[in-house]
């Protein structure tokens, strides 16, 4: 159920250091060159047909790790087998919260039971909504963001030439004598008929699952793609990011098990903003490539330093207000649980985020995100009474 996922999961980022940043100047020159190879970057042209690229000497592959480069995540080894580039091109690093947020929704239903049938449906919808759309969103959005991970995340299996532009999107490698579906479609596909397949299976006479689904892939499809390309403005892109992650799976995993009701929409909505915040988390590492190829990321747009105090006031108000909500609706237990949850996410932010949010983004969000997402269930469990 993932939407426009790319950057809100990968939990390692650039060690560019946010006071030292290497920007190219511009000027008005048509395009920047960088690396012995002298890679050509246009900044108006995001979407071009092509980019040449060599293994970047920032990845050594005998640096490499290759659990790194089976999550997805920088510092991956370069790998010449091609069902592992085409996992990496998922990241399945980025799975894990849309799996959360189908558990989210599963117990904010009030109506799931430790029995086989909904055990089954539950990694059913987890399946549609981590490696099948979310890989399917990841897939996409390494396609048309090859010219900025050039920059970014030159290790990325397009930009690095570890595949070419032809293999990927397509499955043929050691499966040749098969016609397949390209790896984009077949994933796209996969979700989409286990979204329909769950409908069937919770007696749907309304296929939710199913829209819920489409409506995820397209707004994942409008985040990556010209000419909307939602994530040219930080703060529309980053909030498709946080609502795909939060409210999208969390609403597929409520209608599973129950009923969707607009307050819980409304609620996961708001929720939300504090995926918008997580996300500029991960903007961080983007800086020089977003500011060559014109978008307008928040730490581009307002600076590093700025961005950095917006993206914890969104995650910490978010959280104290949806604290709030549930004291008002008369859930003081769960609403004091939740401020407990917060306090040592606000620690790690200033014991690490706020120092440096390049150098120390893995300690804090490894040590953060843990408590944002106990968080999660609280409020789907004070909303299912």
């Amino acid at each position: 159920m993932a939407a426009a996922l790319n950057r809100v999961s990968s939990v390692s980022l650039s060690n560019i250091n946010c006071n030292r940043l290497r920007t190219r100047p511009l000027f008005l020159r048509a395009s920047v060159s960088f690396t012995r190879q002298r890679l050509a970057i246009r900044a108006a042209e995001t979407d071009s047909d092509e980019v040449k690229s060599q293994t970047p000497e920032k990845a050594p592959a005998a640096e490499g790790s290759s659990f790194n480069q089976l999550l997805g995540i920088k510092g991956a080894a370069q790998e010449s087998t091609k069902w592992k580039i085409r996992l990496q091109l998922t990241k399945p690093v980025t799975w894990p919260p849309l799996v959360w947020g189908v558990v989210c929704g599963a117990a904010a239903s009030g109506n799931f039971h430790w029995n086989l049938e909904d055990v089954v449906k539950s990694i059913v919808c987890m399946m549609m909504s981590g490696p099948c759309l979310t890989g399917y969103t990841q897939t996409l959005n390494d396609w048309y963001d090859r010219e900025v991970d050039a920059i970014n995340e030159p290790y990325r299996p397009i930009p690095s030439g570890a595949i070419s532009e032809k293999e990927a999107f397509s499955l043929f490698s050691s499966f040749s004598s098969f016609l397949v579906f390209t790896q984009i479609w077949l994933l796209l596909l996969g979700g989409l008929g286990l979204a329909g397949l769950l409908d069937v299976w919770a007696g749907h006479d309304f296929p939710i699952i199913f829209y819920l689904a489409v409506g995820g892939s397209l707004v994942s499809y409008i985040y990556s793609a010209p000419p909307l390309k939602l994530k040219q403005n930080g703060w529309i892109g980053n909030f498709a990011l946080g609502a795909s992650y939060i409210g999208l799976p969390w609403w597929a995993g409520q209608a599973l098990f129950g009923t969707l009701t607009p307050h819980i929409i409304v609620l996961t909505l708001l929720y939300s903003i504090a995926g918008l915040g997580i996300a500029i988390v991960n903007d961080f590492k983007s800086i020089e490539g977003d500011r060559a190829l014109g978008l307008q990321s928040l730490p581009v747009a307002f600076g590093a330093e700025t961005a950095k105090w917006i993206c914890v006031a969104a995650i910490d108000i978010t959280q104290i207000s949806v604290a709030g909500y549930l004291l008002g609706a008369g859930k003081p237990h769960h609403a004091l649980a939740l401020l407990a949850l917060i306090i040592p996410q606000v620690v790690f932010q200033f014991q690490y985020f706020l120092k440096d949010p390049v150098k120390y983004d893995v300690k804090y969000q490894a040590s953060a995100q843990p408590f944002l997402v106990l968080g999660l269930l609280v409020t789907a469990f004070a909303t299912s009474h």
